[in-house]
């Protein structure tokens, strides 16, 4: 872990006008770390980076500029990792643009366990969000952490989702981590610190800027082993996510939906590309061949389980369980997607359902 005068250095380079990751990452190969950096000739800078970037750095640290990171940096639950971090997260050095530095508040834990990524419309469909929100707590108790963007809809639920599960979630986001984006997310982000992480490469005070989030899309797909698709239309920026785990050689997963919704126009697309087509958990966790599926049916045997009593093993309608059980419509209809979704009951036409097991 950075003592603050090495993180001083760390930040401060990062802060430089036009500097980028790229320069960023070239400069620490040629030189070592940002204090070499800083006492290096600018004779030899200019041999890696152009002069405006060299002259930034021979005219030393801007205390003034970077006196508000240090006052974050000093708060409780705050850090800054770094390429030189052990705590650096390992899946991120398998990319081929790993940010030089990331700001985080929360539990830098989350970074190394096994993560998923889930990503979607901002404009989710009802069904889509209960599908992101169900499956993302599914994915926590069977030991994935759950990563994505923070945006409205499908990503969203999603945090939601893990926050409720075993291994919990991991928000990465396109602005800097002193401000939050939506601010209707504002109770969501301040969980997610408490109960998981939040990552920025982008430092404090960065706005909303429509160029950075593609930039921090590469990071929510880097970090994970894969990436589920839960609901895009053409246009959605999910599938700049999907795309991009590709190219970095992660799993690309979607889930199909009416072939007259635009919302299922993306992952039909995904599909036809061949992303693996998702009706059940199992078979995400199959595919990474890594499927704790005992503990994913432990977690459908908690609230879920006088639904499955009353059921039986005949064909019912959600109305007859509503009666059986005294439960509201809504709390009956998350508990029948959580189990469709382990693969537990099976939907049948006319509302009905049927236990499999």
């Amino acid at each position: 872990m950075l003592d603050a005068e090495e993180a001083r250095y760390w930040i401060a380079l990062s802060l430089i006008s036009g500097l980028g990751g790229e320069n960023y990452r070239r400069l620490l190969s040629a030189f070592g770390d940002p204090e070499q950096i800083y006492a290096t000739p600018i004779s030899h800078l200019r041999d890696v980076v152009d002069s405006n970037i060299s002259s930034a750095i021979t005219q030393g640290i801007d205390e003034e500029k970077l006196a508000p990171a240090m006052a974050w940096l000093a708060q409780p639950n705050n850090r800054l990792l770094t390429l030189a971090d052990s705590d650096y997260p390992q899946t991120l050095l398998e990319i081929s643009d790993p940010p030089p530095v990331l700001y985080l508040k929360g539990d830098v834990t989350r970074l190394n366990q096994p993560c998923l990524a889930v990503v979607g419309s901002r404009n989710a469909s009802p069904q889509g969000l209960n599908t992101a929100e169900a499956f993302s707590q599914a994915l926590a108790d069977a030991g994935w952490c759950v990563v994505s963007g923070m945006a409205l809809g499908i990503d969203g639920a999603a945090h939601k989702g893990a926050l409720k599960g075993k291994a919990s979630t991991v928000a990465v986001v396109g602005t800097g981590l002193d401000i939050v984006y939506p601010s209707r997310h504002r109770d969501l982000a301040h969980e997610i610190a408490q109960k998981g992480a939040m990552i920025s490469e982008f430092p404090l005070a960065t706005p909303s800027i429509a160029g950075n989030f593609p930039r921090r899309n590469r990071i929510i797909s880097g970090l994970a082993r894969g990436v589920l698709i839960v609901e895009a239309n053409l246009q959605s920026g999910s599938l700049i996510t999907a795309r991009l785990a590709g190219e970095q050689g992660r799993e690309v997963f979607a889930i199909p939906g009416s072939i007259h919704s635009p919302l299922s126009k993306g992952c039909h697309l995904l599909i036809k590309q061949g992303a693996k087509l998702v009706d059940s958990i199992h078979d995400i966790l199959e595919e990474l061949g890594t499927a704790p599926i005992s503990q994913l049916e432990e977690s459908s045997q908690g609230e879920e389980l006088p639904l499955l009593t009353a059921m039986g093993y005949e064909a019912v309608a959600a109305e007859t369980l509503i009666q059986r059980c005294s439960l509201t419509s809504e709390q009956v209809s998350a508990m029948l997607l959580t189990l469709e979704l382990d693969g537990r009951i099976a939907s049948l036409p006319g509302g009905r359902y049927q236990r499999l097991n």
